[in-house]
């Protein structure tokens, strides 16, 4: 599958999408509008290995429920993951059976070269 989980109102999605262009076959998800579903999420985890992987914890709502004074689970970042598009580290860029998450030089370049190679 090639397939990127983004924010269309991002700016930094906006550049990371432009900079991996072209992007002949990818669907791109603006998660906004259009919500991760529990398989989607799933799916995620499976290349990641945890849904700790995929949780920002820059979310504004992160800070606002005091979440790190919190000791959360795996089902807990799954089900916040589910709740509120703010917690998926962004974008979340898939191509075949790798991912790339969030937007680190390092992980941007990782997924140009895996999508133009």
């Amino acid at each position: 599958m090639k397939k990127i989980y983004h924010l269309s109102t991002c700016n930094t999605c906006q550049r990371i999408l432009k900079e991996l262009e072209p992007l002949e076959g990818f669907i791109l998800q603006d998660i906004k509008t259009n919500s991760i579903t529990e398989s989607q999420i799933v799916e995620m985890h499976n290349l990641a290995g945890s849904y700790e992987a995929l949780f920002s914890k820059r979310a504004r709502l992160y800070k606002e429920r005091k979440l790190k004074e919190k000791t959360l689970e795996e089902s807990d970042y799954k089900d916040l993951i589910l709740e509120h598009y703010t917690f998926l580290k962004r974008p979340v860029i898939l191509n075949n059976n790798q991912i790339f998450i969030g937007n680190s030089k390092k992980t941007v370049e990782a997924a140009k070269q895996n999508i133009h190679s």
